[in-house]
């Protein structure tokens, strides 16, 4: 059963950081490249972050350039978002996928806030 969960979600404030974890079941983990995506209220599910399935590239989102990192530990089937200097513009749902196969995780929620 293929299974994709997020943690690590939560409130923080402006300013702040977090670090979002996937982790990933069911399926050969470092055989895809995996992202994170999120989706605001009101607004489209966007891309925010991308790695190969060896780790070795990574892109981002202009938005979130400079301040978001995406790592994975194909050891520990996870992938990693770690989030910088948050805006509250980066207020969503935060989900993992792994392309090519369409996987999904449910999302957790990231809302920053003073």
């Amino acid at each position: 059963q293929v299974q994709l969960v997020e943690s690590g979600g939560g409130l923080v404030q402006p300013g702040g950081s977090l670090r979002l974890s996937c982790a990933a079941s069911g399926f050969t983990f470092r055989w895809y490249p995996m992202s994170w995506y999120r989706q605001a209220p009101g607004k489209e599910r966007e891309l925010v972050a991308a790695i190969t399935s060896d780790g070795g590239v990574t892109n981002y989102a202009d938005s979130v350039k400079g301040r978001f990192t995406i790592s994975r530990d194909n050891a520990k089937n996870t992938v990693y978002l770690r989030m910088n200097t948050l805006k509250p513009e980066d207020t969503a749902v935060y989900y993992c996928k792994a392309e090519r196969v369409d996987y999904w995780g449910r999302g957790t929620q990231v809302t920053v806030s003073s």
